[in-house]
Order: structure tokens, then sequence, then C-alpha cells
């Protein structure tokens, strides 16, 4: 093979490997000046919803590096979370402390929905993601029937803001403004007049130093060798079925965990179908920013929220001064959250292909 001819290779493999960053790059910076938004404006945008999503998306590299893909069953500690803010917020506990024990209170749930979504996905081998996308619509209907029918009732709510007239059930809405913003607001910074929620980007640090420890961990290396075969990790006795367990477990925990960072950011709760926002938006961030379902980085992980939230931020007022119609522009994103899924979904297909005919023709000494 020429110079030139691997030098074209190289340049097509790059552009397919990266292929929606740059589609989303690219319609940035048609959407922006259109927009008319003002620099100060979308910096301020981006790292609010920097902090407000990282943490949940970060959440899922874990079962990547494992081989099972975009864990969408993170859904289930998304509601597990949520149950523990509905408790505290019935009990009146206020700020950072109130934060912390919802998160107690969730973390025995969501190490049980984690495990059980492992065991689930250990007999649905290959099938990972398809799985437990439908296990999180089943679990959606169990936190339904729990919220809807068990709160009141089974488990006893005091506050009248919460309980439905009829004297059980979560109402739609659930006002979070004991906890709101607490952690985002307790370190506070100003930098020209752009507000830098300090904390929250410290947790968020403190997570990214877990990550990259982690991954150098005895459990971190036997993650990795089951995500890249698991015959050959079974054969050197690495126990495969439990570690992928594992990693759907602390995948679970840590979504429990970002939909709480998440919701004391908003102060609101949509009682019955936050978790399913939260779970689609942050899997399509992740993709967006350029990860595929095999291999996922912490790089990914922020291009990917600051790339897709902007479009989210200018889209509709890029569609109202291009057409006059602000609602095309909010059809744009949901548009952009469901169909960049498939999209990246039928690219990975597309590289898992051209990457066997460049292993074929490097063994066959074309490369």
């Amino acid at each position: 093979m020429t110079k030139k001819t691997s030098f074209q290779d190289n340049l097509i493999h790059f552009l397919i490997s990266n292929a929606v960053p740059i589609i989303f790059i690219a319609l940035s910076a048609v959407a922006i000046p259109i927009s008319r938004f003002s620099p100060q404006y979308l910096v301020q945008e981006m790292l609010v919803r920097l902090a407000r999503d990282s943490f949940l998306v970060l959440s899922l590299l874990i079962p990547i590096m494992a081989g099972m893909g975009l864990n969408f069953g993170m859904v289930l500690g998304a509601m597990a979370g949520e149950i523990g803010l509905i408790l505290i917020t019935d009990w009146n506990v206020v700020g950072i402390p109130g934060m912390l024990l919802a998160m107690i209170i969730s973390t025995p749930l969501a190490i049980f929905l984690g495990w059980m979504c492992g065991v689930i996905l250990n007999k649905a081998k290959g099938r990972e993601m398809v799985t437990s996308f439908i296990l999180g619509f089943f679990m959606n209907g169990v936190y339904q029937l729990i919220v809807l029918y068990g709160f009141g009732s089974v488990f006893p709510i005091k506050s009248p803001d919460l309980v439905l007239s009829r004297g059980f059930g979560i109402r739609n809405v659930t006002n979070l403004e004991n906890i709101r913003k607490c952690l985002d607001n307790f370190i506070p910074l100003t930098i020209g007049g752009v507000s830098i929620p300090v904390a929250t980007f410290l947790v968020i640090a403190v997570f990214c130093i877990f990550v990259v420890w982690f991954r150098k961990t005895k459990l971190g290396q036997d993650m990795r060798a089951v995500g890249q075969d698991m015959e050959v990790a079974d054969s050197a006795g690495i126990p495969v079925e439990r570690t992928r367990i594992i990693s759907i477990v602390i995948s679970t925990v840590l979504a429990c965990y970002g939909q709480i960072l998440f919701l004391q950011n908003i102060g609101t709760m949509n009682t019955y179908n936050s978790h399913e926002q939260a779970g689609m938006f942050a899997i399509a961030a992740l993709l967006v920013g350029g990860a595929s379902v095999t291999k996922a980085t912490i790089p990914n992980v922020f291009l990917g929220v600051v790339l897709f939230h902007l479009m989210f931020v200018v889209s509709p007022m890029a569609g109202k001064y291009l057409i006059g119609e602000a609602q095309l522009g909010e059809y744009f994103r949901v548009f952009v959250s469901y169909g960049i899924i498939a999209i990246a979904l039928v690219l990975h297909a597309w590289r898992r292909q051209r990457d066997k005919e460049r292993a074929r023709r490097a063994l066959r000494g074309n490369a």
C-alpha cells in the first residue's frame, strides 16, 4: 500500500470514528451566530449544564469498560435517587445534609436494583443494551405503582404538599426547594458576571480521579479483560459474570447520585418521568462526544455534554430567527436526543465492519 493510500485510509477512518462530534461542531458553528446569544450567556449555560449532567454521564463509563455497552438500566439508579428525594422532602431535611441523606437512603435500593439488572443482563449476553432498555420500562411501571399507590398508604407521607388530595400517591411535581442548588452555591464564585458552581465541579473532579484510579485496580483490569473477550477472561480465571454484575451495580449507584445532583440543580422533580429523560439525554450526550458502545473516555463525557447542550440552547432561537418558528427548534431538540443514538449505533456497526476489513488487509500484507 502506498503512503497516499495509507493517508486516505487513515483520514477516512478518522472521519468515520469522529463523525458524530464533527456533525455537531458544524451545526453549532452555523446555529450560534443565528441564535444571537451573547458569549457570556452561552458560557454561563454550558457551565451550569456541565455541572448538572456530567456526573450522570460519567456513570456510563464503567459498564462500557466491562463490554456491556450503553447502560440504559441507569434509569433504575435514577429512580432510587428520586425515592430518596421524595422522603427527605417529606421529612423537610434541607441543604447539604438533606442531599447526603437522600444519597444514603437511595444507596441500598440502587445496589439491589443494580444487582438485579446485572443478573438479568448476564442471562442476555450480547443483547445487553436492548435488555436494559426494556428493563428500564418494566421497572418504570413498578416505580410508578409504588409512588402512585404505595406512598401515603404503605409508606407514610405526612406532607400535604406531596400527597394527592385522595390521601395517597405523590403529586406530579415534587418541589425540591429544600435542597435547590445547595451544592452549586456551596462555594460561590463569580468571574466576569459568570457564576461557577465550584463545589459541584470539585465533586465531578473527584469522580474523574476515581474512574482513572479504578481502571488501574485489579477489578478495573478484570473489567477491561472481560470487555475485550469474555472467553479469554474466563480462561484466565476471571469471574466473568460476577465482574459484569459489579460493573452494573457501580454504574447504578453512581447514576443514583448523579440524578440527585441533577435534581438539586433543577430544584423541582417531575415525579413520574424525570428518570426517563435523564437516562436518554445522558446516553445521547456521551455518544455526541465521540464515544461508542465499546469505548468511552472522560474527554468524551465533557465534549459530549457541551456539544449536546449547546445545540439544545441555540436551536430554538436559531429556528425562530431563521424561519420565524421557535417550535421547530424544540422539535429539533427531541429529534437530536433520539436520532443521535440511532446514528451512533449505525456508525458503530459500520466502523466494526471497516475495522474487520482493515484487519484482513493487514494480515494479507496490503495495509
